[in-house]
Formats: structure tokens, sequence, C-alpha cells
């Protein structure tokens, strides 16, 4: 990510990036894993997203302008934005949440179970996982809704770094020209996002706690990428 400079005629001061996360789904109530998987927010969710525009407005009163903000694709995003009341986004393939592969739709104790040992996602990635455990099959939530699960190869950390720094480079000219830029997206990919973004290693995110539509900003100080803000 390109360093800016305060010198000079007319020089701008940059602004933020500040990053969402998704209202409640049915999957992070239980814990399991919720990566391409198109699970929609349960009413607790879309009432935290409500919540969250609210203190995002609070903070960023002038809002954030025509081409400023983008989204995921997957539908939890995408109406988390909206309930938030940033409708006029746009969406980016990159920011959809890691592709868990065989560890979808289960949690962290099925996964170790299945593999005789304690797995850590942060520690050894998807790419670990047998392939006996990969497949499709049709998940009934809570309130009865029935969603399509494909569990396949998946991504290492490094692949989604990757993709966090595709982002970067794409909003970096916007936050250097002084616009805040809003992203709005998933636990694991922001937190990978927010690593790039210090430029520091990926496995880092782990570190990061970030909640169900809270909202986070990073910036700059001193010429130094920095967190400004996290988990408000």
């Amino acid at each position: 990510m390109s360093d800016y400079l305060t010198s000079g005629e007319g020089a701008s001061e940059p602004g933020y990036l500040v990053l969402l996360r998704h209202g409640q789904t049915a999957w992070s109530v239980s814990g399991q894993y919720t990566g391409r998987t198109d699970v929609p927010l349960n009413a607790e969710g879309r009432r935290q997203a409500m919540a969250g525009g609210k203190r995002l407005r609070e903070a960023f009163p002038d809002g954030f302008g025509r081409g400023h903000i983008f989204s995921s694709p997957l539908h939890r995003a995408r109406e988390t934005a909206q309930l938030a009341g940033y409708s006029d986004f746009e969406t980016l393939d990159d920011l959809e949440e890691w592709d868990y592969g065989p560890a979808e739709g289960r949690r962290r104790e099925e996964v170790s179970s299945a593999i005789g040992h304690d797995w850590c996602v942060w520690d050894e990635g998807p790419e670990t996982l047998p392939a006996q455990l990969q497949g499709d099959w049709v998940c009934t939530l809570p309130d009865g809704e029935k969603i399509d699960v494909h569990s396949g190869a998946g991504e290492t950390v490094d692949e989604g770094a990757a993709r966090a720094r595709r982002v970067i480079e794409r909003v970096t000219p916007l936050i250097l020209a002084g616009h805040n830029v809003l992203l709005v997206a998933h636990a694991h990919i922001l937190r990978i996002i927010t690593t790039q973004w210090l430029r520091v290693d990926p496995s880092a995110g782990r570190l990061l706690r970030f909640d169900t539509a809270h909202y986070s900003q990073l910036g700059y100080y001193k010429n130094d990428p920095v967190i400004v803000r996290w988990n408000v």
C-alpha cells in the first residue's frame, strides 16, 4: 500500500478505511464456519445491522460518498449494508469471506474430532483437511429455511491475504484523496484486510476480535498505517 505525502502545497489529509461486519446469522450463533454459504441474517442480525448503522452515522455524520461503499456479494453483507442505511454500494468478489473448504458448515470441535487433533483455521488452514470432508448438502436453519452448503477445497490464509491486498489497492487512491471508504463484509476477511493494512502476517488476524454488526476504523498516523478504532 502506498505511503502518503503531507508536504507540499494543497496536500490533503487522508481519509479512513471503515470496516463493518455483517449482523448475526444462525451460524454465527452456533459457531459453524460460514464462508461462501449464503446464510441470511436472523432477526437479531437485522436489528444489529440497524444499530450498527446508527453508530456509524454518529461517528461519520457526513456519511460515505458515492463510489466509496463496497460490500461482499453474499446476502448477509448486502442486507447489513442496506439495513445500516448504505444502499448505494458496489459489490466486490474479493470481499467474500475466507473459503473454509472442508470446514464449511462445521464447528471447530467437529473438524478436530474428524481429523483426530485440535485444528485451528489460522494455524493449519482448510488446505490441510482431508478431501473426504468435502461435499454438498442441504442445511435446515432454526427457522425452517433450507440452504445449500458447498464444501470444496477452500483457500489458504495467504490466498485470502492476496484478495485483501487487492481490496486495499482498490480503495487506497480514494483514501489518499481524503475520502472515507466503507467495506461491509465478514469477520475473517475483514481481520485479514486489517493485517494487510498494517503490513503484518495475515495469521495475526486471530488476535483481533470482531463482533457482528460492529465497525472498526483504519487510518494513518505519522505516515504509518494504524488501527484508529476497533470493534465499536
